[in-house]
């Protein structure tokens, strides 16, 4: 699940945002397995179980029907909705970064984007800019954006599928000269913000981990622990470029909360999905019986 998808979420989810990321994060990881199509019944269900009422829920994937992320579909006469193909592409995207990312190394070199728009089209001015800051890239200069050489292929892929490639020019190389690199990243991204937001993480989801460590965590609480960690997590490969570990501060907590959030994945997400798989086909079972 991406950060464009984020996005999405935030219009569907009216005043609260969350719900809107909420569904994302249970269609994304158990709609795919399941013939790309969960029933009505089921998701809200599941989201009963995350605290939602009933027609919140149903209202947000409205919203989200009408944004392009589902699309209704009807199975066995079970109203419900599928993931859209553009929704589909992200999301195995998003996968790749969530889950399997590397960090860069400094032999990766710098990808740079320099980009122009005429004014009277200064809408897909603001597109660029909110798509290189969802990829993770840093302000080096008005109009001169920059990333780790290893986010060229993402970035070239996410700005064709947006329509953004005529104008943009991408550009790989090292830093030549001059100042300090370290001290010139510090500039380009706000990494206070950025270990700000992994403190967060790190406060709100080490005693989970402790917990789990523990042993005794039943498949349902898994499922109400792993959605929402994993939809406050997965926004934080974006915001974070994935820099050379040489280039950040000392002991910098994005890699402990990196740690942490693997091991979560590796404790909670078998038995979260066993327990949502129970919930999806029992729903689909008491309909048909119906």
């Amino acid at each position: 699940m991406t950060a464009d998808l984020q996005s999405a979420s935030v219009a569907a989810g009216g005043g609260d945002t969350r719900l809107g990321q909420l569904i994302i994060t249970v269609f994304g990881l158990y709609a795919r397995g399941e013939h790309n199509w969960l029933s009505v019944a089921s998701v809200v269900r599941l989201m009963a179980e995350l605290g939602a009422e009933g027609q919140a829920v149903r209202s947000a994937v409205s919203r989200l029907k009408r944004r392009g992320v589902l699309r209704s579909e009807r199975h066995a006469n079970a109203a419900g909705y599928s993931l859209a193909e553009p929704t589909l592409e992200v999301l195995a995207e998003g996968d790749v970064r969530i889950f399997e990312r590397a960090r860069a190394v400094q032999d990766d070199g710098w990808l740079v984007v320099v980009f122009s728009v005429p004014e009277s089209e200064r809408e897909k001015r603001h597109a660029l800019r909110t798509s290189l800051t969802r990829l993770g890239f840093g302000t080096a200069a008005p109009g001169v954006w920059v990333a780790p050489g290893n986010l060229a292929g993402e970035t070239r892929r996410t700005l064709e599928r947006r329509g953004l490639s005529p104008y943009v020019d991408l550009f790989t190389g090292d830093h030549f000269a001059f100042g300090d690199l370290r001290a010139k990243v510090r500039v380009w991204w706000d990494l206070d913000e950025l270990t700000a937001l992994y403190a967060d993480f790190l406060r709100r989801y080490a005693p989970v981990r402790d917990r789990t460590s523990a042993g005794g965590t039943t498949a349902p609480e898994a499922f109400r622990t792993y959605i929402p960690m994993l939809t406050q997590w997965r926004r934080l490969p974006y915001r974070d470029p994935g820099l050379p570990l040489a280039l950040l501060p000392p002991g910098w907590n994005g890699v402990t909360a990196g740690e942490m959030f693997h091991e979560l994945d590796a404790a909670l997400g078998v038995p979260a999905r066993e327990h949502a798989l129970a919930v999806i086909h029992g729903a689909g079972q008491r309909h048909r019986r119906q």
